[in-house]
């Protein structure tokens, strides 16, 4: 399970309505429990840096993930995942998404956005087992709050 605090997943459904029909893009930080929760404490936006199509590409820049993890260093917090939208398709990982996989223990938090509107959010993370992304459930809900 992840759970987001609170106004996390409002911020990023803000940040990748603006970055329509461009993929938007940021850093997850939080920590995981010993009982396999993952909390996301804040998220760092980051500008799209991809070259090309960056409708259908992201690329978190570099100089951000370098801050955010001098910045981390020492505490319990750590980068933990990314986020990033598909403009006018659905929360599922691509084929280019499962071929950017460098690191399987990031979470990828996948938010659909249509007509510059944040629609469906899901986690997943990728199982080298199986060579795929597995869905992760979490918590709350994009812009309700539910469960």
């Amino acid at each position: 399970m992840i759970v987001f605090a609170g106004g996390c997943l409002e911020r990023i459904a803000h940040a990748v309505e603006r970055a329509y029909p461009e993929e938007g893009c940021g850093l997850l930080i939080g920590r995981r429990d010993t009982a396999r929760k993952l909390y996301i404490t804040e998220v760092a936006e980051s500008d799209n840096v991809a070259i090309g199509q960056r409708n259908r590409r992201f690329e978190v820049d570099p100089a951000l993930r370098l801050s955010l993890m001098r910045r981390l260093r020492g505490t319990a917090d750590d980068i933990v995942g990314h986020y990033h939208s598909h403009p006018d398709g659905t929360a599922v990982p691509s084929a280019h998404d499962a071929a950017m996989v460098f690191e399987p223990e990031l979470v990828w938090l996948i938010i659909s956005v249509s007509a510059r509107r944040a629609g469906d959010a899901r986690c997943w993370q990728w199982d080298q087992t199986t060579g795929s992304f597995l869905h992760l459930p979490h918590r709350p809900n994009l812009r309700t709050g539910s469960t």
